[in-house]
């Protein structure tokens, strides 16, 4: 790997600790000095290493560079003397005290799992706290972000920094939740993770359908989760678990060109059997205690999925735990899976019947999954209906797949 592939790498899996660290070190209200110190070491990393080669321990090497620049910066400026020496013990050399920045394996992980709870405080909305997550406790940069979210680089750019203006206004801390801390924002906090899952998951950008790089860092996120006894508990596992079994179909659900291949035409043999093994893990544990999540019965669903072979009770199964998930949580998305999934298990004339019923005529979904009802039984009907959701899908991959479809039922 050259050194920009490299870099761009570690990046992504790095910036996020130390920024984490420091955070965790000298309170929210720093965040600003964190994130220069973090890109000036990647700056460095970027000049010496393209003079001096590839050190052998690249991310020590960053480890290091990093804490040089931030003992650096405690001596340059005023304001850390100003600003932080009463908030350690009186009497304390500030240097002596203050330089040494643990990035111990352990205090990384305690400082993310604090950041994470920070990133989620309800002093946000929602969509600002999915925003903070993806680019402090996972490192994607302005564009990207705005990217997946078919949104300007300046709408995101505002977005992150009023969110970090609200943190630090409300004098959030950076500390290990305790377990008034947890109740108050675990909701949040698997919110926030399965909306970036799902992002990936789904993208919502023009160009791609997948985004792996976004499901991998809720992944890592929801593992830092259960790998704390704090915050380890059965929605965690459920949420978790639900992530595997999808994420064990990645490889099969898009082709070389990252077209999206539908379930029923993926290549079996390209699923990830250990993932799915995990995800049945992670499913067994959240089986502990009587709470019954959305999270749950999504990963029971996704579970059946991962059983390739087209039954009855297959789709019986998965028709049982949508209308669980309904009563629990409704959307308009879990309402039309479902009505393909009533479809499967009792025929098409029944399940018609349901989603005309849910009337969302604006919903490029609700056409497509109209056209694939009818085809078949009326085919003129069917591509009167895929020919609908092609006028409404946003992405390109929609619009091929949907084309596709048109062109399968006008062959028939």
């Amino acid at each position: 790997m050259d050194n920009n592939g490299l870099l761009q790498q570690l990046f992504r899996s790095e910036y996020n600790k130390i920024v984490s660290v420091l955070c965790h070190r000298f309170g929210i209200k720093h965040i600003e000095n964190a994130e220069d110190i973090v890109s000036e070491t990647f700056l460095a990393a970027s000049e010496h290493w393209e003079l001096r080669g590839i050190p052998e321990n690249p991310a020590a090497w960053l480890f290091t560079v990093a804490k040089n620049k931030t003992r650096n910066l405690l001596k340059r400026h005023s304001l850390f003397e100003q600003k932080l020496t009463p908030e350690f013990k009186a009497g304390q050399p500030l240097y002596e005290d203050m330089v040494e920045i643990d990035l111990s394996e352990k205090n990384i992980s305690d400082s993310q799992l604090a950041m994470i709870f920070v990133v989620c405080d309800p002093v946000n909305s929602v969509d600002v706290q999915v925003a903070l997550a993806l680019n402090l406790l996972c490192g994607f940069d302005i564009q990207e972000i705005a990217d997946a979210f078919l949104s300007g680089r300046e709408v995101i750019y505002k977005r992150i920094q009023r969110g970090k203006l609200k943190l630090k206004e409300a004098g959030i801390k950076v500390e290990p939740p305790g377990k008034q801390q947890i109740a108050d924002r675990k909701k949040a906090v698997l919110t926030t993770l399965y909306l970036l899952f799902s992002e990936g998951y789904y993208s919502a950008s023009q160009h791609v359908t997948l985004r792996k790089d976004f499901c991998q860092e809720a992944m890592r996120l929801a593992y830092l989760l259960v790998s704390h006894e704090r915050t380890n508990g059965p929605e965690v596992n459920a949420l978790l678990s639900l992530m595997c079994f999808h994420a064990s179909r990645f490889e099969a659900r898009t082709n070389e060109q990252g077209e999206l291949i539908l379930y029923q035409d993926q290549d079996e043999s390209l699923w990830d059997m250990a993932l799915v093994e995990k995800g049945a893990y992670f499913l067994g544990q959240a089986a502990s205690g009587e709470q019954l999540s959305k999270y749950h019965l999504e990963a029971g669903i996704a579970y059946w999925h991962t059983q390739k072979q087209d039954t009855r009770e297959k789709w019986e199964n998965i028709l049982q735990l949508y209308n669980q998930l309904l009563i629990l949580e409704y959307s308009p998305v879990a309402a039309l899976n479902r009505t393909f999934a009533l479809g499967k298990a009792r025929g098409n004339e029944e399940a018609i019947a349901e989603a005309e019923k849910l009337g969302l005529t604006d919903n490029h979904f609700y056409h497509t999954l109209l056209g694939h009802l009818y085809t078949g039984m009326d085919n003129d009907l069917a591509i009167a209906h895929f020919k609908k959701a092609l006028g409404i899908a946003r992405s390109n991959n929609d619009r091929q797949l949907i084309l596709k479809n048109i062109k399968a039922v006008t062959s028939r």
